[in-house]
């Protein structure tokens, strides 16, 4: 398993879960959120998670077993990194147009995590902050709606604020180096504002009012 996490001499109050969802390391889309990472404060502790390596089964959904389903070592490390971390970074590829198959069962494992009798999961990841970096094929990101408004519904459930998505294009292997646009927005990316996330029939009462 990968558990990445840089050292913390000097914690601050806020801490980064960097969350790898590509089928191969190195990826287009862990470039372009290393760039960012890049640009944090040295403060600011920083964990690295590869869902690729992890040996972590398909999720299933056990609310209406009798007995409790036991979260496994991996498991249990994978909740314990997410809930102890102020910022969570989604770092999947575009794939279909909505997130890898690795992220998805990672957040999939969220449901999990709230229905586990005496689970404080929804309380503790209230006021934390979802973000997502994603490189595609395509050089209109628009394509990539569909997993902007995934994660943001899912921050939104959980009262998270969204940071937003970081976007970049790239198909071969180290080609969103060359998206200069991507590359630069990686450098402020994480200073951006960070409102709290909203459904969109929230949004149009917010508006009514």
């Amino acid at each position: 398993m990968t558990f990445d996490a840089a050292p913390a001499a000097d914690r601050t109050d806020r801490s980064f879960l960097f969350v790898l969802g590509s089928s191969r390391s190195d990826g287009n889309s862990e470039i372009l959120a290393r760039a960012a990472a890049a640009h944090l404060p040295a403060d600011v502790p920083q964990r690295w998670v590869d869902l690729n390596r992890l040996t972590l089964p398909d999720f299933q959904d056990g609310r209406h077993e009798v007995a409790g389903r036991e979260p496994g070592e991996t498991e249990e490390l994978l909740r314990r990194a997410t809930v102890e971390a102020t910022d969570v970074v989604i770092v999947s590829p575009l794939y279909w147009y909505s997130l890898s198959a690795q992220t998805k069962r990672y957040l999939d494992y969220w449901s999990g995590w709230l229905n586990v009798p005496g689970s404080d999961f929804k309380e503790r990841m209230a006021g934390g902050t979802l973000w997502g970096v994603s490189v595609m094929a395509d050089d209109d990101h628009r394509v990539a709606d569909g997993l902007g408004t995934t994660l943001n519904h899912s921050a939104a459930y959980l009262r998270m604020r969204f940071g937003g998505v970081l976007t970049g294009t790239g198909s071969r292997a180290g080609r969103v180096r060359a998206d200069e646009g991507a590359m630069l927005r990686a450098r402020t990316f994480f200073e951006g504002a960070t409102p709290l996330a909203l459904f969109p029939y929230e949004e149009a009462a917010g508006a009514v009012a």
